[in-house]
């Protein structure tokens, strides 16, 4: 997907300059980047002589622009009145202050962003001062959190970023611009620490001016990932990008550039190193933001489903699906139809994926009919209220998806105490699929049918929302659970409800995502 908007009408807001080009070229990004062959292209798992690098050098070299914000469609309004608030304060002081990563990509592509970063001249004991509300967290990269209203803003600064950059860079830097406090090199220095190019832009809403010194524009026109150095240094050195390429490729349906592609594949065992907190936040980022499909679908693609979630790698497999296949399954539909819910700023509680996932195994464990399949979802709906939930199953004149194997055949005339009991073991089902996603001997055996697969015994998932999850179901269990439970009113979801992990807003966006998703519209209107 190239994104033509973008880039052709953008104009240099003054011209680049030799020095800043002699600058860039001695950098060079710490290394030089690879020409990559073409991904593999077979289906299989990965084996040790797939990993070997298959690169030959290929310099990056980037001409350094200052673009018209305006030029890009950008203006003060389409920042959260948060943010400005702290670009605001900060300015006032008589700081420089500029919007940072990915919130400037998203804001160029008319995205709304999952969150604003700030990055300011200030020191981050001027910033604690300047705000009430604000304390400096992190010991290896610390970072300002100011909370205004129930927002936070994240605030860096410069003298942090220094501080963390190679000295040869900074001097390589000064030396080529013949000055201490060259502005461009020191906004330089604080983009090579980047992930991704596209991250690397930075927009200062006062001068009304985009910097971008790593060709990230011409990587969004393209729609194309890519590491700011050299993709295998980048994820050896932080192994959490690899992870976030997957995100960020999935979110805006944007390519890997082929070196990009070539080690997300390669190193994807790398992610088995990272704390599981850190897994955990990356993997909610994916699936309760509004890309969870197409996130699920890269990460298989890549090889690195196998490693985080075994137990759906497995089922992928079985159904022989292939790394780059363009068709669905029951797996894929039901978080297609949560993203259709969500937006990343209207995302969910991670308890909600957690549900789903467990409750499509108990389904591709033992197919159901999609009558009782409907029947558990508006009791979990209805908090557990059997009677009404068969009642309104019993209207239901929309098709079931047949292309799925979890959903069988349904009797004809089920009796009522049969379709409870179905119900009842579907519930029970569910609670095993937990138990066995939170247990690391079973998710070790998940691809134990697959030799060439890579062990994995990886629980992210802690205790407390293993849980959350399971208590989502409570109410189905028996009439006296019922009690205490509360039942959503009305049918508008309430993103703060559902984002903070309020049972009858997740219940409520649960009972819906399976409802749509064993019943879904176009196979009625097709009749």
């Amino acid at each position: 997907m190239a994104i033509s908007s973008v880039g052709f009408a953008c104009r240099s807001f003054s011209p680049v300059r030799t020095l800043q080009s002699h600058c860039l070229w001695k950098i060079r990004f710490n290394t030089v980047a690879a020409a990559i062959e073409t991904m593999d292209e077979s289906d299989g798992f990965a084996t040790d002589s797939d990993r070997q690098d298959k690169v030959s050098d290929e310099p990056r070299d980037r001409e350094w622009k200052q673009l018209n914000s305006k030029d890009l469609g950008l203006s003060s309004s389409m920042i959260a009145k948060s943010t400005r608030k702290v670009l605001n304060g900060l300015k006032s002081k008589g700081h420089d202050v500029y919007l940072v990563g990915g919130c400037v990509r998203d804001l160029i592509l008319k995205r709304t962003p999952k969150d604003f970063d700030i990055l300011t001249s200030a020191e981050l004991r001027e910033v604690v001062r300047t705000f009430p509300r604000c304390e400096i967290v992190g010991r290896r990269f610390p970072i300002c959190h100011v909370h205004i209203g129930d927002d936070l803003i994240e605030v860096s600064s410069f003298s942090t970023s220094a501080q963390n950059s190679s000295r040869n860079t900074r001097t390589e830097c000064k030396e080529s611009s013949g000055s201490d406090g060259d502005e461009d090199c020191i906004r330089l220095n604080n983009c090579l620490q980047r992930d991704f190019t596209i991250n690397g832009l930075m927009f200062d809403p006062y001068a009304k001016v985009v910097y971008d010194y790593l060709g990230g524009m011409e990587d969004i026109r393209k729609a194309k990932v890519r590491t700011v150095i050299h993709a295998g240094t980048s994820f050896h050195q932080d192994c959490a990008r690899i992870l976030r390429a997957i995100r960020i490729a999935a979110r805006l349906g944007f390519r890997m550039s082929k070196e990009t592609a070539h080690f997300i594949k390669n190193l994807s065992l790398l992610v088995q190193r990272l704390d599981k907190g850190r897994i955990l936040m990356e993997m909610n980022y994916m699936l309760a933001y509004g890309s969870a499909e197409a996130s699920l679908r890269l990460l298989w693609k890549f090889g690195i489903l196998e490693v985080l979630l075994p137990i759906q790698a497995a089922y992928l497999a079985r159904s022989g699906f292939r790394r780059r296949d363009k068709r669905t399954n029951m797996l894929l539909s039901l978080f297609a139809n949560l993203d259709k819910l969500l937006a990343p700023d209207r995302p969910c509680h991670s308890s909600l994926w957690i549900a789903i996932l467990a409750f499509h195994k108990a389904l591709a464990d033992k197919p159901r009919s999609p009558i009782v399949v409907a029947a558990f979802s508006l009791a979990v709906h209805n908090c557990g209220d059997i009677l009404e939930a068969v009642e309104i199953t019993k209207k239901i004149t929309r098709p079931h998806d047949r292309s799925f194997f979890e959903l069988v055949e349904p009797e004809e005339n089920l009796h009522f105490q049969t379709l409870l009991d179905e119900v009842m073991d579907l519930d029970a089902s569910i609670e095993d699929a937990l138990n066995q996603m939170t247990d690391a001997y079973f998710i070790s055996k998940a691809m134990s049918a697959y030799p060439q697969a890579p062990y994995s015994d990886l629980v992210f998932i802690p205790l407390q929302l293993y849980l959350r999850a399971g208590r989502i179901f409570d109410c189905v269990k028996n009439e006296e659970t019922r009690i205490g439970f509360e039942a959503k009113q009305g049918s508008k979801i309430e993103y703060g409800s559902l984002n903070s992990g309020y049972f009858p807003e997740i219940r409520h966006v649960f009972a819906r995502v399976v409802f749509d998703t064993v019943f879904p519209l176009n196979l009625s209107q097709e009749l």
